[in-house]
């Protein structure tokens, strides 16, 4: 029977959910998105489907993230949440219950980290673990973590950004800030507001983050045309912006 228990590894993310499988890698990687239909409260979609609705959706349909900072902010849309993805990950073995290593904040609580254990299990893992996302960092950076030396570890996310010196093994000093990606995205929202006076959507300002950002000055001249409403004409309209240097 032991032959047939697939392991998974699930970085349930604020912006994105990732899952690994071992010899095949990173086999699923889809926003940590859920729409729900508000009059019966069923879930019409997850993940890529799901965020497809935004802004497109009707009223009777609310899309969301059910992680917020880094931990469940909904109970019941996690596990379907979960159950979707492990499901989708398995495919045709999902007769046989998975075990499953999920990733938390460094600063989550030992509720926060009950609550992801109880989430997995109620979605169909045979068993869950959770690990603290630095430690995880570390190891795929290709740090040797059990060395007696400090390695400062920055890992940033989507709602959250974990800081962490790691040696021997263990987390010596962390914290967690809830500032991470999205803060950036509503930054560069509202800069493309002020400046080009466009608004722009989070997926553009994500695009724009991925394309051109960068967390010192650039030398090389870069550019990215996006689309927006033009605040004062309510028009679409065309506008390219470049890094600052």
């Amino acid at each position: 029977m032991a032959l047939f228990i697939r392991k998974l590894g699930i970085d349930l993310g604020t912006a994105n959910t990732l899952v690994f499988m071992p010899d095949e890698g990173v086999i699923l990687n889809e926003p940590s998105v859920v729409a729900v239909s508000i009059p019966d409260n069923k879930i019409m979609a997850v993940g890529a489907d799901a965020k497809g609705m935004v802004g497109k959706a009707p009223d009777i349909i609310t899309v969301y993230r059910p992680m917020k900072d880094g931990v469940i902010a909904d109970y019941r849309v996690t596990e379907a949440m979960l159950r979707y993805f492990i499901n989708k990950a398995l495919g045709n073995w999902n007769f046989f219950k998975p075990e499953v290593m999920i990733s938390v904040p460094a600063g989550v609580t030992s509720t926060e980290r009950r609550s992801v254990v109880e989430a997995a299990v109620r979605a169909g893992a045979r068993a869950a673990y959770v690990i603290k996302e630095p430690i995880l960092a570390a190891l795929g950076a290709g740090i040797p973590i059990q060395e007696p030396t400090g390695y400062m570890i920055v890992d940033i996310g989507g709602g959250t950004t974990d800081v962490a010196v790691i040696s021997l093994g263990g987390i010596v000093a962390s914290t967690s800030v809830k500032v991470a990606g999205n803060k950036i995205d509503q930054a560069i929202s509202d800069y493309v507001k002020k400046t080009y006076n466009l608004a722009v959507g989070e997926r553009t300002s994500e695009d724009i983050k991925i394309a051109i950002g960068s967390a010192v000055p650039v030398e090389k001249n870069e550019s990215y045309t996006i689309k927006g409403r033009d605040l004062l004409t309510g028009l679409p309209r065309q506008a390219t912006v470049t890094p600052m240097k």
